[in-house]
C-alpha cells in the first residue's frame, strides 16, 4: 500500500448541516471528491449535476449480530444517481452509500470498470466484509499511465473510505514498514485446552486461525462474552475437532480482555494474561513502550535546548 511520508488535508462539507446527513469530503491535492450519503438522503441527491456523472461507488450495510461481519457492495455506474435510486428499491442490506467521483470529469467508462474490479479485488482480500457482490467484476484494459492514475485514485479512495471508518479494504493485520508501528505476537495459555496467539491492532485485538477455545467455560462466567462465545462456535468461525474448540479464522476482538475471556471461558484480564514468547505480559509492555516515547521526548527536548 501507498504511504506517504506527508500529512493530508480533509475537508467535510454537512450538506444538509447534519453529522448524520449527507457529507461531501475532499482531499488535498486530489481531483477525486468523495460523497457519503445515508439511504433516505439518496431521494434529496435529484439536484446534484456532479451524482449524474461517472462513479464508482460502494454501498454499506450493518452486521446482522455481533459476530457476523458488516456487508458491503461495490459497483460502478455512468449515472450514479439513477444507480443508487435502483438500489434503494432492489438492495435491502444497505445503510449508506460513499461515491467517488472526478471532480475534473476525468473518469471514462474503462476506468471506472477498472476501479471497481481494484476495489473488489482488495475488499475480498481484506475480508473484513462479506462482499455482496453476486459476480466478480471484470477489469478493463487501460494504458499504463491510465493504470498509474488509477492505482494512485484507489489510495485516496482507501485513505478516505478508512477516515469514515469502513475498514473495507484495511486487513486485520496491517503491514507496515514502521518498526514502532508493528505489534509481537502475544500467547495465553488457560485451563481446559485454552491455547491463543494474537496480536495488537489498532481497532481491538485478533486472534488467530489455530487458538483453540477452553473446552467448557465456568459456572461465573459473565453472560455477555458467554453469549459472544457460544454465537462464534455455533458460526462459521470456529470448527470442532477432536474435543478441540479451533478457532477457524483470524477474529478481531473489541480489547485483550474480550479476547482471552472468551478464549479461556471465563472472565479474564487481558492486559495479564497475554503475554510475549519472553513471558513479559501486556501490561508489561505497553509500560516499557510509554517509558520509551517519554524517553525519546526528553532527549528531543534536551536537544532543542542545547541549540
Amino acid at each position: 500500500m501507498f504511504q506517504s511520508k506527508y500529512g493530508k488535508t480533509i475537508k467535510l462539507f454537512l450538506v444538509d448541516a447534519d453529522p448524520d446527513g449527507r457529507m461531501i469530503c475532499e482531499l488535498s491535492n486530489w481531483t477525486g471528491k468523495a460523497y457519503r450519503i445515508p439511504r433516505g438522503k439518496v431521494k434529496d441527491c435529484a439536484d446534484r449535476p456532479e451524482l449524474k456523472s461517472t462513479a464508482v461507488y460502494i454501498l454499506f450495510g450493518r452486521p446482522e449480530s455481533s459476530t457476523e461481519k458488516p456487508r458491503a457492495y461495490i459497483g460502478e455506474a455512468e449515472n450514479v444517481y439513477s444507480r443508487l435510486v435502483q438500489h434503494v428499491a432492489e438492495k435491502e442490506f444497505w445503510n449508506e452509500a460513499v461515491v467517488f467521483i472526478s471532480k475534473d470529469e476525468n473518469l471514462n467508462k474503462a476506468h471506472i470498470k477498472y476501479l471497481e474490479s481494484r476495489l473488489h479485488e482488495l475488499a475480498t482480500n481484506a475480508g473484513r466484509f462479506h462482499i455482496q457482490n453476486g459476480n466478480t467484476p471484470t477489469k478493463s484494459s487501460i494504458s499504463e499511465s491510465d493504470q498509474a492514475e488509477m492505482e494512485e485514485f484507489i489510495e485516496y479512495v482507501r485513505m478516505l473510505v478508512n477516515t469514515m471508518n469502513f475498514k473495507v479494504f484495511e486487513p486485520l493485520i496491517k503491514e507496515s514498514s514502521d518498526p514502532n508501528y508493528d505489534m509481537e505476537d502475544l500467547f495465553l495459555k488457560g485451563a481446559r485446552g485454552a491455547s491463543g496467539k494474537g496480536k495488537r491492532v489498532s481497532d481491538g485485538f485478533v486472534v488467530f486461525k489455530g487458538s483453540e477455545f477452553a473446552f467448557s467455560t465456568v459456572p461465573s462466567f459473565p453472560k455477555g462474552f458467554n453469549a459472544l462465545r457460544e454465537e462464534l462456535i455455533k458460526g462459521d468461525s470456529v470448527s470442532e475437532s477432536q474435543d478441540k474448540l479451533i478457532l477457524s479464522e483470524d477474529y478481531l476482538f473489541s480489547s485483550p480482555s474480550a479476547a482471552a475471556a472468551v478464549i479461556m471461558g471465563r472472565s479474564a484480564n487481558g492486559l495479564v494474561e497475554w503475554k510475549s514468547k519472553k513471558g513479559e505480559t501486556l501490561k508489561d509492555i505497553e509500560a516499557s513502550e510509554i517509558e520509551k516515547a517519554n524517553k525519546a521526548l526528553q532527549l528531543t527536548a534536551g536537544s532543542a535546548v542545547h541549540l
